[in-house]
């Protein structure tokens, strides 16, 4: 069940995606929100900034800062929330970790689904639901009005590569 409070934080993620198309990068954005509610880290896919490292993404990320930063019992009752259902890496992080819920606004499927219909590479490993991959943690998601939203986001960061539309342009 998505409430409010869940789908304030994707609108979070959602803006992060953004700024990560904005840097030329793909849309992906990410934020570890603690049991009291805290948000305690963000990020962003940075791939495009580490030229030969893909495994930038902001859930991986999030999961090594939490590692760090957080305790095992603060991790345990933390959620990851991602504009984008973690891939494999990333959903085997967050299990390895120890961190608890993760809530996405879109999920693996559409995002293969989208990049079929954009004529775009799929990603180098295959996607997976992350229930696949770590099967204790416990999942939310997608939420459709949110998943279009992405989808916009996918459109216009291929759209991009492309050079058909400005990075100023809004989308149709």
């Amino acid at each position: 069940m998505i409430d409010a409070n869940d789908r304030s934080h994707l609108e979070g993620c959602i803006a992060l995606a953004e700024q990560a198309v904005e840097a030329g990068d793909e849309p992906f954005g990410s934020v570890l929100v603690d049991g009291r509610g805290q948000l305690r880290a963000e990020d962003r896919n940075r791939i495009a900034e580490g030229p030969g490292d893909a495994t930038r993404h902001p859930e991986f990320a999030l999961a090594r800062w939490a590692a760090v930063h957080m305790s095992p019992a603060e991790r345990a009752a933390s959620t990851v929330y991602t504009s984008g259902e973690h891939c494999p890496m990333c959903a085997a992080a967050h299990a390895w970790v120890g961190l608890a819920r993760i809530v996405y606004a879109s999920s693996s499927a559409q995002l293969v689904a989208w990049l079929t219909e954009l004529g775009a590479a799929q990603p180098p490993v295959t996607p997976r639901p992350i229930h696949e991959i770590a099967p204790g943690v416990a999942v939310a998601g997608p939420v459709p009005d949110l998943a279009e939203r992405v989808r916009a986001l996918h459109i216009r960061r291929h759209a991009e590569r492309q050079g058909t539309l400005s990075a100023k342009q809004p989308e149709q």
